[in-house]
């Protein structure tokens, strides 16, 4: 983070400079006191300037505006990036771009967002101060996949109940297996669980014992 260190007659007055120099607002700085002004003896002699430190606020929003715009651009990828925060979690959702350049963002089996989600939250996270959840997503692509997800954990949920066999689906990345085993923890008769190494691991649905 950038900072400054001010002396001036008054705090305000070393405030006001810093915040000059650091192009920032108030809102968007934190002010560290080093030394308080004082007036010395009969208000002449042995007197103090004000002396602070202020330090301009990462905008983990501003950021990770930042970094996408700079990322498509080296991929020459004309597309619009929404940005927005809320609480601790950033949720990036690109929109107003090609299908060529849809298929080359989203990758096999969204391997691709898990690389740029995952790049963002190296950039968005850098300082460590504050911890943030990135999301990262093309055209809804990860609802309309978390629906087909859920819809396929039910289809073969019955497959097993019906054949009393178990199910092992397609290697899939910690986020989509987790959505399957959410979707089927309360399944009647059913229990889910992994097996393999990544980025070969699979989720298998078996009976319950």
């Amino acid at each position: 983070m950038k900072f400054v260190i001010k002396s001036s007659k008054t705090v305000e007055d070393a405030l006001n400079e810093a915040l000059v120099e650091l192009n920032a607002t108030k809102d968007e700085v934190e002010v560290e006191i080093l030394e308080e002004p004082s007036k010395g003896l009969f208000g002449i002699i042995g007197g103090k300037e004000a002396k602070i430190k202020v330090t301009k606020k990462d905008d983990p929003k501003k950021i990770a505006q930042t970094f996408m715009e700079n990322l498509l651009n080296k991929m020459d990828i004309e597309a619009d990036c929404n940005v927005t925060l809320e609480g601790e979690v950033i949720q990036v959702e690109i929109v107003n771009l090609s299908d060529d350049d849809i298929g080359v963002l989203i990758g096999k089996r969204g391997s691709g967002l898990d690389s740029i989600q995952y790049l963002l939250n190296l950039v968005v996270n850098k300082n460590g101060e504050n911890l943030y959840k990135t999301l990262v997503d093309v055209n809804n692509y990860r609802k309309k996949r978390e629906e087909a997800l859920v819809n396929l954990a039910n289809k073969m949920a019955k497959r097993v109940l019906t054949y009393r066999k178990p199910v092992k689906l397609e290697p899939m990345n910690p986020y989509e297996r987790r959505i399957i085993h959410s979707t089927l923890q309360n399944f009647d008769g059913i229990t889910t669980y992994s097996e393999g190494n990544e980025p070969y691991r699979r989720v298998v649905i078996t009976l319950k014992k």
